[in-house]
């Protein structure tokens, strides 16, 4: 199995993605199915526009199942007791400060399939993600980010 197939994840996030499956396949899937028969009830299938968004909502839903499933079946638990208790690692929440004088900021790094920003979790893909891990506490740090270089500081990672 090639690397790139792989998807680094914590447990939580592997958990949230086994929850949202399910809902697809027991909940969301039926209703669809029942709305796409209500609309071939309205006869004609080829101006029917009830059928029509019914059909594509059916592939959109089936596209995030085959999505999930595919990260589920190559899922990485990252277990972050087995690494280095200052190390930047996924799974853990890292807190840094922009040099020389800025505030902290804490964000913890998850894989990519439960990054959300908005909450605090960004993704090992992400640019600053890939600079920091692998990096402990206390070091210094340049990230490359479009408006030139970020230097920060490793204060703490829980």
């Amino acid at each position: 199995m090639a690397e790139d197939e792989m998807y680094p994840m914590t447990q939580e996030g592997k958990e949230k993605l086994e929850t949202e499956l399910k809902d697809l396949k027991v909940n969301q899937r039926p209703k669809i199915v029942d709305r796409i028969k209500v609309a071939r009830s309205y006869g004609d299938l080829s101006e029917n526009s009830e059928y029509e968004s019914a059909k594509n909502e059916q592939s959109m839903l089936e596209s995030r199942v085959a999505t999930v499933e595919h990260m589920l079946q190559y899922a990485q638990v990252v277990d972050k007791e087995e690494t280095d208790e200052d190390e930047v690692t996924v799974g853990k929440e890292i807190q840094f400060k922009e040099l020389p004088d800025e505030d902290p900021e804490t964000f913890k790094i998850v894989g990519a399939a439960e990054a959300d920003p908005m909450s605090g979790k960004i993704s090992n893909d992400s640019p600053i993600a890939q600079v920091l891990l692998g990096h402990k506490v206390g070091e210094n740090v340049d990230i490359d980010i479009p408006a030139g270089v970020m230097h920060v500081k490793i204060l703490s990672v829980k």
